[in-house]
């Protein structure tokens, strides 16, 4: 079944990609694609000569065209490239894989009030050596199932009421992130309220995780409340942005090198930002307090990231530093816990494809962007790493433990040396290529006898409709 799935999937590819040149072209009127494809809105064609690619956009079920289905979906094909994965502990060595992602969805309005949205998506992986990590496999589930109730609606004011399945995300993916860069995206089950206006908005929710399973619709609801919390955003004209959140979590088997425990821990933090031409910056930060097992949690993170974007230059350059502390456990076994949980972090917070995740961590990290041809980006990236609390070990992006340290004095995990390109054939194709050097410090060193450098390359072809 799995081999007759990827097959279909590469013919879907093809013939997705074919449908793209010879119906869309580069001048096709279209807003740019969402993070989250169910923020976006096609009801602007209401009025106007549709050709085929925005007929497909915007398709009307009744005379007064208020009822209407608009359609999108993607295809995304990835190769993988990786020398020492795991610093040549596991000793597996080259690695190399295909990725695959589709996902096709609706989003149906029936008037004023009322909205569906409804997303499958296929994740396959073909070729790891040690078979999918759970970031890279999910034949066929469905992604996003929710209905859209509109409580409130005046000018530039909205309150809105959501149930059902659907992906989050929110800042800077520090904390809670839809995962876009591996090839299983993140979601959730539950109930949302979401008040937004001109230079305020907020979201109030409760959800459910699944336990995520390789095959077809055979993902299982936890039946227990897994996140809670609330995120807002305040927004200051040509001044920047404030977000202010609370987070819940709950979780009955977590693992940290202290132990595993039940967790129940709660998040508050704040983030002031903003991007543009000029002085940009990102500062956030936060304080996690709770229980592990009998013990208490005890936890913070502070991140800084300025630069300065020099749009009216040539390639338009921007240069970036960006400092994170990230806090760890104290004392293994003293049954309270200092160590900081990401709770849902995205997979590539220090890089396309970064070997330590944002736990028990010091990281220094410079980069740049250029914009060598209007449609080639490019990112360089430095990134330096050590241990915030040496009684504590290395994690992966994902927040496991990867490596308990407890046993070396050595506080400097290694250096990444990144760099990335990004090609927009136009709005509807991309074509992404990367390529990562981890070279060891001296607490890999230490923890794996005859530890080996780690390299990374991908290639990665996207389309969206």
């Amino acid at each position: 079944m799995l081999e007759s799935l990827k097959s279909i999937s590469k013919n879907r590819l093809l013939l997705m990609l074919i449908f793209s040149i010879v119906f869309i072209g580069n001048n096709v009127s279209a807003q740019s694609f969402k993070l989250l494809r169910y923020d976006e809105n096609y009801e602007f064609l209401k009025d106007s000569n549709r050709n085929f690619y925005e007929k497909l956009k915007f398709v009307p079920l009744n005379q007064k065209k208020d009822i209407y289905i608009s359609l999108g979906g993607e295809a995304r094909y990835e190769y993988v490239d990786f020398n020492n994965e795991d610093w040549g502990r596991l000793n597996i060595g080259h690695n190399n894989f295909l990725l695959q992602r589709y996902d096709l969805g609706a989003d149906i309005h029936l008037g004023k009030n009322f909205r569906i949205f409804a997303q499958l998506r296929s994740a396959l992986q073909d070729g790891r050596i040690n078979g999918p990590r759970g970031i890279d496999e999910d034949q066929l589930n469905v992604q996003n199932l929710f209905l859209d109730v509109n409580l409130y609606q005046k000018e530039d004011k909205k309150l809105t009421i959501r149930a059902g399945r659907q992906e989050l995300d929110y800042g800077s993916g520090r904390l809670i992130s839809v995962r876009e860069g591996p090839n299983a995206r993140l979601y959730f089950t539950g109930g949302k309220i979401i008040y937004t206006s001109s230079r305020f908005s907020i979201d109030g929710f409760a959800m459910m995780a699944d336990t995520i399973y390789t095959g077809a619709f055979d993902n299982k609801m936890s039946k227990q409340l897994n996140l809670w919390g609330a995120y807002s955003k305040i927004i200051f004209p040509k001044a920047g942005n404030l977000d202010l959140y609370y987070l819940g979590i709950r979780r009955d088997e977590s693992l940290f090198e202290e132990g595993i425990a039940p967790e129940r821990r709660h998040t508050v933090g704040t983030r002031l930002w903003k991007y543009g031409g000029g002085f940009i910056y990102n500062l956030e930060a936060a304080y996690q307090f709770g229980s592990f097992g009998s013990g208490n949690i005890n936890a913070w993170t502070g991140s800084i990231d300025i630069g300065y974007s020099f749009e009216n230059v040539k390639f338009k350059p921007t240069i970036n530093l960006r400092n994170d502390y990230i806090s760890g456990d104290k004392k293994e076994g003293d049954g309270s816990l200092q160590t900081f949980n990401p709770l849902y972090p995205k997979g590539g917070y220090f890089g396309f494809s970064p070997q330590v995740g944002p736990v028990n961590l010091i990281d220094i990290h410079p980069y740049a962007t250029m914009d060598l041809l209007p449609q080639l980006k490019m990112q360089v990236d430095v990134v330096f790493n050590w241990r915030y609390s040496l009684q504590d070990g290395v994690y992966r992006p994902s927040g496991t433990l990867n490596l308990k340290g407890s046993s070396s004095e050595e506080r400097y995990i290694g250096t990444a040396y990144l760099a990335n390109f990004t090609y927009s054939v136009n709005k509807y194709i991309s074509v992404v290529s990367g390529i990562q050097y981890f070279k060891t410090g001296a607490f890999i060193n230490d923890i794996i006898p005859n530890s080996k450098d780690g390299v990374f390359f991908n290639a990665r072809l996207g389309f969206k409709f």
